[in-house]
């Protein structure tokens, strides 16, 4: 069964042009002149097309301003779309902005029930979840002071804690699982797997792809707007970052992983001067793109 439908669907946002400065014309004038002119048209999403199967998980990846979150605020029914069709078979519940729907001058616990309730989750099912949600947010000592005096490591806490405890048909995820010290963004990853084990419909975007491959059965690749690559999580990923070392431009003169300047160009002064910085390996090799997991070195001429 299809739980998740996007039958050409575009997103189209206008954007007005700023207003000119004429010399010293009155502020509201020069405001007159930037109405009179049509906006910019911008397309987010552009004839997008797919479809998850029930019990999928399926991840989203590409560059910034790609158009992934417009996907996600679409499926949430936060926008609407400029043309296609959008079909959603079961309760959707999309967690976009950890702890998004807190109030700082309310107790942890007290949030507990608010940001709950904002998500979905009604009044009872809150009340038997909340001591779990406190155990896995691990701070059961602050649970009863407001949020304001939270460092932002016990706030996004709390808010995944939430979020980890709904129980949706499909799940929405943009960046969720990016909270926390590494050991408490392993038990969130556990938590989704757990979810999907459990036989959830899943939309993960991400810029993290090692989480993006662990979770997901299939994976899709933005491009302003479009969808260029659709498969195996290994596969796609491998299209992204060959896309990230090929396909970039920079506004930046000499941008790139070897930056050398030339004898009239060369940086310092009568002590030292800068002629070369590279980005390698460990094996000493130039590195075009860095992967995390592994040893990365810059060598300073």
């Amino acid at each position: 069964m299809i739980d998740l439908r996007f039958d050409r669907v575009s997103k189209r946002y206008l954007i007005p042009h700023e207003a000119e400065n004429h010399g010293s014309s009155h502020p509201w004038m020069r405001k007159l002149r930037s109405l009179w002119r049509t906006p910019r048209e911008f397309w987010a999403v552009r004839e997008v097309s797919f479809e998850v199967k029930r019990g999928e998980a399926l991840g989203i990846i590409g560059h910034n301003g790609a158009g992934k979150s417009t996907i996600l605020k679409l499926l949430a029914s936060i926008t609407a779309p400029s043309a296609g069709e959008i079909t959603i078979n079961g309760r959707a519940a999309a967690l976009i902005e950890v702890g998004s729907g807190f109030h700082p001058e309310l107790t942890g616990r007290e949030n507990v029930y608010l940001s709950g309730s904002i998500l979905g989750m009604p009044r009872n099912e809150i009340g038997q979840k909340i001591e779990s949600i406190i155990d896995f947010a691990e701070i059961r000592e602050f649970i009863d002071i407001p949020v304001k005096r939270y460092s932002s490591g016990m706030y996004v806490r709390l808010g995944f804690a939430i979020a980890a405890h709904l129980e949706p048909e499909i799940l929405l995820l943009d960046e969720v699982l990016a909270v926390g010290d590494m050991a408490f963004q392993r038990k969130c990853l556990d938590r989704v797997r757990a979810l999907r084990q459990a036989g959830r419909t899943i939309v993960f975007i991400s810029h993290d792809l090692n989480a993006v491959e662990a979770l997901c059965d299939r994976v899709l690749l933005m491009q302003r707007g479009e969808v260029i690559a659709d498969g195996p999580p290994g596969e796609v990923i491998g299209q992204y970052k060959a896309l990230s070392t090929k396909g970039t431009t920079s506004p930046f003169s000499g941008i790139g992983p070897v930056r050398e300047w030339r004898d009239l160009d060369v940086r310092g002064d009568r002590v030292v001067r800068l002629r070369r910085v590279r980005v390698c390996g460990e094996d000493g090799a130039t590195m075009s793109a860095v992967d995390i997991r592994h040893p990365v070195g810059i060598e300073i001429t």
